[in-house]
């Protein structure tokens, strides 16, 4: 007994082991760093589903068919009206039939694409998609929206630049550069989305009065956002589950 007792002994004093800490995912920081902003600027956080009607994810949207539009949009068809979304901004269309504005709408989620899967590319993304329709509403409110959110996502000197764009479901649409200092010190501008403002045949089809109400929109990657605050410089990092490249964050 004496020899298993000394055998066994336990020394209470010794530090213990260490237990490793779970974290959060860097696009989950990301992402509620993004809620936090956008909640703070009175929007609302609503939720779509993954496996989207055609209805919602295009024809809503003011894609005609057969566009050219549709062939940037490579898609995963489950069915032939059921496939995964290629765009949040397909929350647009649940939301209208559902409220009358004023609204101010924001959503995250994950969106598939038929794509290569490269350094700048991949198959499955987040994308953010923001949205308000009210009276009065203007390019001006959209550009000051969206200075305002660039510079909590990127730092308080951000800039934001408008060039002419196409989208199917804003008009006029225009994408959108943050002014971004590289490091040699020279400032260059960097596009990380589109936006525009809502077009009047999507208000229309729900019978919101376009000589009343207009509204905006924009939308760009989740991933993007972090790649820029961070300096990660491949896509593909995000969703291979590597702790050392995790661990990071």
């Amino acid at each position: 007994m004496q020899q298993r007792l000394s055998r066994e002994t336990l020394d209470v004093t010794l530090t213990g082991r260490a237990l490793p800490f779970g974290r959060l995912h860097p696009l989950t920081q990301t992402a509620e760093l993004i809620r936090e902003t956008l909640i703070g600027m009175g929007y609302e956080f609503v939720e779509g589903p993954e496996l989207e009607d055609y209805h919602y994810n295009f024809a809503v949207l003011n894609y005609p068919e057969d566009h050219p539009a549709m062939d940037e949009q490579n898609s995963f068809f489950i069915t032939e009206t059921k496939l995964l979304r290629t765009q949040t901004t397909a929350i647009q269309g649940r939301v209208m039939e559902r409220r009358s504005p004023p609204f101010r709408i924001a959503t995250i989620g994950r969106c598939f694409r038929y794509e290569a899967v490269d350094a700048t590319h991949h198959h499955t993304f987040h994308q953010v998609d923001v949205f308000m329709v009210d009276e009065g509403m203007s390019m001006a409110d959209l550009k000051g929206t969206l200075g305002t959110f660039a510079r909590a996502m990127f730092g308080p000197n951000t800039q934001v630049r408008f060039r002419p764009d196409f989208f199917p479901f804003v008009e006029p649409g225009v994408d959108y550069a943050i002014s971004w200092r590289m490091p040699d010190g020279n400032v260059r501008w960097l596009e990380i989305g589109g936006a525009g403002m809502i077009h009047p045949n999507i208000l229309r089809r729900y019978g919101i009065d376009t000589e009343r109400y207009t509204g905006f929109a924009f939308g760009l990657g989740v991933e993007r956002i972090h790649m820029l605050r961070t300096g990660v410089d491949d896509l593909r990092l995000y969703l291979e589950n590597d702790l050392r490249f995790l661990q990071q964050f």
